[in-house]
């Protein structure tokens, strides 16, 4: 089965999420034994990339936390955090005169 999304052809997960951020998921993951200078330039790249839609970022984060939300909602439950008790404060009591 295959779905489309628009002209584009979408068969896997990596499919969706490149048309979804409308670009190569390489481009922000990387790949297997990549040289340093390639990294660079792919880092670079993103940067470009994110200078010129900053709302990418926000975007991305969205349909991050929107497929792990329908998809591994227990990634999502925060567990309550535990608030150290406040120290006791204790006022000194000095009665009587100054030695």
């Amino acid at each position: 089965m295959y779905d489309f999304i628009g002209p584009h052809k979408a068969t896997t997960t990596a499919d969706f999420l490149e048309l979804a951020l409308g670009t190569p998921l390489e481009l922000w993951l990387g790949v297997e034994d990549e040289s340093d200078e390639d990294r660079a330039a792919r880092e670079a790249a993103a940067r470009d990339i994110l200078a010129d839609d900053p709302a990418l970022f926000d975007r991305t984060t969205a349909l991050a936390v929107e497929t792990i939300g329908r998809t591994m909602p227990e990634l999502l439950a925060l567990a309550p955090t535990i608030r150290p008790a406040a120290p006791v404060r204790r006022r000194s009591s000095r009665r009587g005169a100054a030695a």
